[in-house]
């Protein structure tokens, strides 16, 4: 089985001293290309020159992430433009709303969500998209720009039946995590992934966050709590399980949907 997972924080600091080998585990999994998730102006650099060494394994976004939206400026959108016409970034993001946390005002947020998804349209590039306690005004935002947007995903869903009812209305994309492992927070999604259609559904492991919960402990290695891209085909065991289909199928499908999406046409390459 081969997987790709959309979205690896691998330029996170929990990656420093061995994102090579982070990577190269990931690909004897069956993982590969991965696809680096851009969260602020300079990780979203760093993962467009980190991948740009390993042309058809490791693949980019370019977007920031509302919890940074209140360090944008002048030059943002300029700069994730110019990282966008790079070959090896696939997409605007990670982009949208949490109001979790507010680490950003939510006004800060809005403004550079709707700012992100005018450059997505205007670069014709699908988006990466975030929300967490915000689906009334994401969806409200969504909506009045659906119609120039290529393809949108909405990455590491946790929301319940309204939200995904909404956000499959709208045409996304979901995007589904080891938080489905999870029998205490998880058990709600485990029973909507069945409602998902085969072609809207893709995989990623939101590494290193997120590691699955029923993972077992030996599985982990010396960095326990961590999770990497290698575990992405458990995450698939579980989501073939609650939607009664077998893993191969899920694995192929999978695939070819973030294949679709991202417009990545040729299998992975071996990393340098």
């Amino acid at each position: 089985m081969t997987f790709i997972d959309i979205g690896v924080n691998l330029m996170h600091r929990g990656f420093s001293s061995d994102r090579e080998l982070v990577a190269h585990r990931a690909a004897e999994a069956g993982v590969a290309p991965l696809i680096i998730t851009g969260t602020s102006e300079s990780s979203s650099r760093a993962a467009a020159c980190y991948a740009a060494q390993s042309p058809g394994m490791l693949y980019a976004t370019a977007g920031v992430h509302p919890h940074e939206a209140k360090n944008c400026g002048p030059q943002t959108l300029d700069a994730l433009a110019g990282l966008a016409r790079q070959d090896c970034v696939l997409a605007i993001g990670e982009c949208g709303l949490d109001y979790n946390r507010d680490f950003s005002p939510r006004e800060i947020q809005t403004l550079w969500f709707e700012k992100q998804l005018e450059l997505a349209a205007s670069l014709s590039l699908p988006v990466f998209l975030h929300e967490r306690d915000a689906a009334g005004d994401f969806t409200a935002i969504l909506k009045n720009h659906i119609r120039g947007l290529k393809a949108v995903v909405v990455h590491c869903f946790t929301g319940g039946r309204k939200e995904l009812d909404a956000y499959l209305g709208l045409g996304c994309s979901i995007g589904v995590t080891g938080w489905v492992c999870d029998e205490r927070r998880g058990r709600h999604l485990g029973e909507l992934l069945e409602i998902i259609p085969a072609g809207r559904l893709m995989l990623e492991t939101d590494a290193p966050f997120l590691l699955p919960r029923d993972l077992p402990e030996k599985a982990c290695g010396a960095r326990s709590g961590r999770n990497e891209p290698r575990f992405l085909p458990h995450i698939a065991r579980a989501v073939a399980r609650h939607r009664g289909e077998d893993p191969e199928t899920i694995a192929a499908q999978t695939t070819a949907n973030a294949r679709e999406f991202f417009g990545i046409s040729f299998p992975a390459a071996t990393i340098a």
